[in-house]
């Protein structure tokens, strides 16, 4: 088949493909749609080269995948010399082993881990094992925990149930009715709405994200913590985002507050597909009593990519650079916001720096994006900072963005400029 652009091949794929592509946040409608490049044919560093050769600065960077940017030579030479030795066989890759006593040694709390490939199953397994552990299988939950049963269900009872955990309305076609009322969401920082939630559901989980666009206030995951020991809750702690990306494990450690079973994803392979569950003995060896399994798990790359991952993170001291780089963009924002008068709110860590336009968002945010692709650049309104986004990147971004604020806080007609459709409602994040 010929293509000419990545454009005409996304109008193809939705033909084929359901959505058009298998991964939500990658589907062009979320940016610029009709406009947005959609597919890569090559990526170094934080530049990405479309399917007609065009070169782009890249400041959404895979969601979140590649901390040390595309194609690392270290980590990317690590997983060539093990393909080259098959990446599957009968027995299983070492490398495995080496990754959970890796993983452990930078969580002092848990003593065994298991692995999967993406980072929802990794939610449904630390469910699995959990729902094991304890008669009570009612889970409470706050933020973006995957696509499984286990979680759309709370839509059951309301469709809006998941409106600022992942996105407003969300069809749960396919689920049984019998999951109703078993997962229920609560509010980021309201430990009041989760007591009596505890009180009411029978809730035996607790599942959250330790943070994303706002801080834990009033000592609230203490307090989770807290009622989690007094009444026998096993806390989930999903850093399938935040872990490996500020520091040497998960986010929780930051706050001195150890969960009973930890998820991580996202960063810990650099591109290449690892999910890790860990926890405490008593909690794992519970998954031998069910059935959890999967041919694929048994990979070798991810293993070893992530073994290199871990490896380059500490020798680059990535997460000071990462830091670093978010905070320089975080104040780009605010000055610039301050400059032209146009009102946002900035938020998330300074791995994972957002803002929202506090008015006409979704139209600002389309016309952000649209002028960015003009000048080579992809860029929304949230940067997953890697190691690469540093001062004269970050200067090449500032220039452009000047000018977007400029004219949005000239109050020009952006619709009548706009080439495209504004852009869909993304994924919410109550926390």
């Amino acid at each position: 088949m010929k293509i000419k652009s990545g454009i005409s091949l996304y109008r193809f794929a939705k033909k084929i493909i359901p959505g058009g592509t298998t991964l939500f946040s990658k589907r062009s409608e979320l940016h610029l749609p009709n406009k947005w490049p959609a597919y890569f044919s090559k990526g170094k560093g934080t530049f990405l080269w479309d399917l007609k050769g065009n070169k782009f600065l890249d400041m959404f960077c895979a969601v979140g995948t590649n901390v040390l940017g595309y194609a690392n030579s270290t980590v990317n030479k690590s997983v060539s010399n093990t393909i080259n030795k098959s990446n599957m066989s009968t027995l299983n890759c070492p490398e495995e082993v080496y990754l959970a006593n890796n993983i452990i040694k930078h969580h002092p709390w848990a003593s065994m881990a298991k692995f999967t490939r993406g980072g929802g199953e990794a939610n449904a397994v630390a469910i699995r094992i959990a729902r094991s552990n304890t008669k009570k299988k009612n889970v409470a939950f706050c933020g973006y925990h995957g696509w499984h049963d286990w979680y759309l269900s709370a839509n059951i009872n309301s469709k809006k149930n998941l409106d600022q955990h992942l996105m407003s309305g969300l069809n749960y076609d396919g689920l049984p009715d019998n999951l109703r009322n078993t997962s229920f969401p609560f509010p980021f920082n309201d430990i009041e709405y989760l007591y009596k939630l505890i009180n009411k559901k029978k809730i035996g989980i607790i599942k959250m994200e330790v943070m994303r666009n706002i801080k834990p206030k009033n000592n609230f995951l203490k307090k989770v913590r807290d009622i989690c020991n007094k009444k026998k809750i096993i806390l989930i702690f999903d850093e399938c985002t935040t872990g490996y990306r500020e520091n040497m494990g998960g986010i929780h450690l930051n706050f001195k507050i150890n969960p009973d079973i930890a998820i991580f994803g996202k960063a810990l392979g650099n591109g290449f597909a690892i999910n890790a569950i860990i926890g405490k003995k008593k909690l794992m060896r519970k998954a031998e009593n069910t059935f959890i399994s999967s041919t694929f798990w048994g990979e070798r790359a991810g293993y070893t990519a992530a073994i290199a991952t871990i490896k380059e993170l500490k020798r680059l001291h990535a997460f000071k650079k990462v830091k670093a780089n978010g905070q320089m963009i975080k104040t780009v924002w605010l000055n610039l916001s301050k400059k032209y008068n146009v009102p946002i709110k900035v938020m998330g860590t300074n791995a994972i720096p957002s803002f929202e336009f506090l008015k006409n968002h979704a139209l600002n945010k389309t016309y952000l994006t649209q002028e960015m692709l003009k000048n080579k650049i992809l860029a929304t309104n949230t940067i997953y900072v890697n190691i690469f986004h540093k001062k004269e990147i970050i200067k090449k971004y500032k220039k452009v963005l000047d000018k977007i604020f400029f004219d949005i806080g000239q109050n020009k007609n952006l619709k009548k400029n706009l080439k495209s459709k504004i852009c869909y409602k993304p994924i919410s994040r109550i926390n």
